[in-house]
């Protein structure tokens, strides 16, 4: 992550702001110009601040805010990369037929993170040695989609590190890679945060010049005509608390699981490392998956039903394709209600479709059995549609089903729950700040007659401030 950091000295804004604004993806654009006011606001909190809790806060915030800015910025790159093949008539690689299929999207969900710590015996039992602290953090990434926990501060008096985050990806497809990384930072004593309202003023007055505005243009245009990753990001000239990489996972749908689950942990850092942890090389967790098939109808219409084995007359019905269930309905309103349905028809990986045409002769309608074996005997149940087109329809439904169920595996056997995660809340890290803001002076731009005049800042004003980009920030998450 330090290596994201500390690419570029200057960095001009407006560059980025204007390769979004050149996009048609307005919310990715959102996403990303209120992830640059963010990182804005991270940098004048950081040199604001004058407490260890306080600058680790910042900090994090700071390296999360660069994180999404990043993946932001590659997925446009790649999506401003296939516009271009799109102009040129090629298509891109990774880019399907119109008639191959794509799986549903679906819901992942990891919680009840847990990672034991391994501390020496002299440390834990005996109680000895110096008494230190961590400050650590997990950053989650699926896709372009960045989240992270509460900072957690650590000490040998802990045997494991618990978040007690519900972190919830809505876009998500079964070939999907989630990406955990603990970031961890040695908490310092006292000292390491003076000099903060002259770092302040120096950052709040401070903009790019002619020089590195033309730098920014050169390298924007070499990494477009050249197809190469997007630009990093540098680190603001501010002091803190440096955070480390210190372990990774990745998680697949292999490890997805109705319960608590033990996972390797890939170790990054190790004992010389100034921020190293006493980790036991694994992470526990809850991970699950909804695709999106086993929660939301497929399909839908007026059908007339003959039960398996029954001679009687086709019973009208309406029906509804949801998940391992055709369900079947006396009216459609029923279905909206929570009415009960009439009965239910099974469709699993198991269950065989087979679809009739109208015969001229007899003037049999068209008709769609669905078959389904329990034990030595087979159920066949006999549906008729009103037209053609709809027992293509309903076809079509079926086969994208047993398509999803066939990429989504054990997550389409039955519907795992997943809690709605609580909305975060800004950490309260602003509540004693002393006489910083009384002391800092920032420089208004020059102007004639009032050369070096500068203005005052009130503290409730930078207070102000910084706590609405916090609240903004937590709120849109």
């Amino acid at each position: 992550m330090q290596d994201r950091l500390h690419i570029l000295e200057d960095l001009n804004m407006l560059y980025i702001r204007q390769m979004a604004l050149s996009l048609e993806d307005t919310e990715l654009q959102r996403k990303l110009d209120h992830e640059i006011r963010m990182r804005e606001g991270a940098c004048k909190l950081l040199a604001a601040c004058s407490q260890r809790e306080q600058a680790l806060e910042a900090t994090k915030s700071l390296l999360v805010c660069n994180s999404r800015i990043l993946s932001y910025m590659g997925e446009l790159q790649r999506r401003k990369e296939a516009q271009v093949l799109e102009k040129t008539g090629r298509r891109p690689s990774d880019s399907r037929s119109p008639t191959e299929r794509s799986p549903c999207r679906g819901r992942v969900c990891i919680s009840d993170l847990r990672i034991p710590l391994m501390w020496k015996d002299t440390e834990y039992f005996k109680n000895k040695g110096d008494l230190h602290r961590w400050a650590v953090f997990l950053l989650l990434q699926l896709g372009e989609h960045i989240e992270d926990t509460e900072m957690i501060l650590v000490d040998r008096t802990l045997t494991d590190i618990s978040f007690q985050n519900n972190v919830l990806f809505t876009e998500a497809g079964p070939d999907f890679e989630l990406r955990l990384e603990l970031y961890g930072a040695c908490v310092e004593e006292e000292g390491a945060l003076s000099g903060a309202p002259k770092r302040l003023a120096t950052k709040l007055s401070s903009s790019l010049g002619r020089s590195s505005g033309r730098r920014v243009r050169a390298s924007l245009e070499s990494a477009g005509s050249s197809g190469s990753s997007p630009i990093l990001l540098p680190t603001p000239a501010v002091g803190g608390p440096r955070y480390h990489l210190l372990a990774h996972a990745t998680l697949t749908l292999a490890a997805v699981q109705d319960g608590f689950r033990t996972h390797d942990l890939t170790l990054a850092s190790h004992e010389e490392n100034p921020a190293w942890l006493p980790l036991y090389g694994s992470v526990c967790c809850r991970l699950v998956a909804q695709p999106l098939c086993m929660t939301q109808p497929t399909a839908s219409g007026t059908l007339r039903v003959q039960q398996a084995g029954e001679l009687q007359d086709w019973v009208r019905v309406h029906g509804v394709l949801k998940g391992t269930h055709l369900f079947c309905y006396r009216q459609s309103e029923d279905a909206d209600t929570g009415e009960e349905p009439l009965f239910t028809i099974a469709v699993n990986k198991e269950t065989r479709v087979r679809a009739g045409e109208l015969d001229q002769a007899t003037g049999r309608p068209f008709t769609l059995n669905i078959s389904n074996q329990y034990g030595e005997d087979e159920v066949t149940h006999s549906l008729q549609t009103e037209s053609r087109a709809a027992l293509q329809s309903w076809m079509e439904a079926l086969w994208q089903l047993f398509f999803d169920m066939s990429q989504w595996k054990h997550c389409c056997d039955e519907i795992m729950k997943i809690e709605t995660p609580t909305p975060r809340k800004p950490p309260q890290i602003l509540a004693k700040q002393g006489s910083l803001y009384h002391e800092m002076v920032l420089a208004e731009p020059m102007a004639p007659g009032r050369p070096g005049e500068g203005l005052l800042l009130q503290d409730n004003a930078i207070s102000a401030e910084i706590q609405a980009l916090l609240t903004s920030y937590y709120s849109d998450r």
